[in-house]
């Protein structure tokens, strides 16, 4: 595999890990008016938009900074 393939996919997975234990923290916590807790579906789109977010914040960082 390529090394800049390799990169981004890293960069890609540890925001991604990073974004779902915030979003976990987030929803457990009740920060959000998420409603209740048994919502599952909700519970995993709410995780996931935290993920994706910040797992793009990532890449673009580490990219910006890589030498």
């Amino acid at each position: 595999m390529p090394p800049m393939i390799r990169f981004m996919l890293t960069r890609l997975a540890t925001g991604f890990a990073i974004g779902c234990g915030v979003g976990s923290f987030v929803w457990h916590n009740g920060f959000a008016a998420a409603g209740n807790s048994e919502d599952f579906l909700a519970q995993g789109l709410f995780i996931y938009l935290f993920a994706s977010t910040i797992s793009m914040g990532y890449l673009a960082t580490a990219l910006l900074l890589e030498e």
